[in-house]
């Protein structure tokens, strides 16, 4: 008791100068009505980065609880620096006790090592996130990276923590890639870079073809090679010494023949 009466103390300061905000309220399953829910309405609080006492620890997950993440509205997993991006957290209680959600928090890896860490995202903790047994709820989490954060493909790690029966666990919700785009952007550096490489390859293309085209025509407008006989060359020569001493002996031979 002294424990539990401790941690919560802590909780509250924690969360004395949070804003509040609604939780999403929870549905039970196949054993509960769909209209009621599983809790009226939970506080939430936005802790910076530098209060994350609940998450020294590593912890395994709880048996018989599941987690899923949803982008909401944004199926390309875009993220926008230095803006902040919503996802939602269901966790599903298929397990005998009531479990209680502390916090949820996150962090930015370079995509080909995990253990560079690029940034720990705000963490955001939980003063009545309770999912009884049976049960599922949805939780949001806000985030924003580093609006310094050059745009491009990272991974992105959500884990979720949470009580059962004072024993403390986490979840790994999510474990993929975002892809960080600049403010007022509508196109990645990586988007650009495709269209002008398919551009190029086009242009190289049309090049291509109309050389091979003007090659063609050159073909076709070469003059066919005329085989000129003796004949017509000695009929031109002929034609060209008419007059002259050798055409004159060409005519004596000939009557001499005669």
């Amino acid at each position: 008791m002294e424990t539990k009466a401790i941690r919560v103390f802590l909780f509250a300061l924690l969360l004395i100068a949070a804003p509040f905000l609604q939780v999403a309220r929870g549905q039970s399953d196949s054993e509960v009505d769909t209209s009621e829910t599983v809790e009226e309405s939970s506080d939430l609080g936005i802790v910076g980065e530098d209060v994350q006492d609940f998450g020294d620890g590593n912890f395994s997950p709880a048996p018989g609880v599941d987690t899923i993440c949803v982008f909401p509205k944004n199926s390309a997993k875009s993220v926008t620096a230095g803006e902040e991006t919503e996802l939602l957290v269901g966790l599903k209680n298929d397990g005998e006790s009531s479990l209680n959600v502390i916090a949820i928090k996150a962090s930015v890896h370079l995509p080909f090592d995990h253990n560079l860490l690029v940034q720990n995202l705000t963490a955001q903790t939980f003063n009545n996130g309770s999912v009884p047994a049976s049960a599922q709820a949805t939780f949001p989490y806000i985030f924003a990276v580093s609006k310094f954060l050059q745009p491009g493909t990272f991974d992105l790690v959500g884990t979720v923590y949470y009580e059962i029966d004072q024993q403390p666990y986490q979840s790994t919700f999510y474990n993929g890639t975002i892809e960080v785009v600049e403010a007022g952007a509508f196109l990645s550096i990586e988007s650009v870079f495709l269209v002008t490489l398919g551009f190029a390859l086009l242009v190289l293309l049309g090049l291509w073809i109309h050389g091979q085209i003007q090659h063609l025509s050159k073909k076709t407008k070469r003059a066919p090679k005329v085989e000129v006989g003796t004949r017509a060359t000695d009929a031109s020569m002929d034609e060209w010494l008419q007059g002259t001493a050798y055409t004159q002996s060409l005519n004596k031979s000939s009557k001499k023949k005669k």
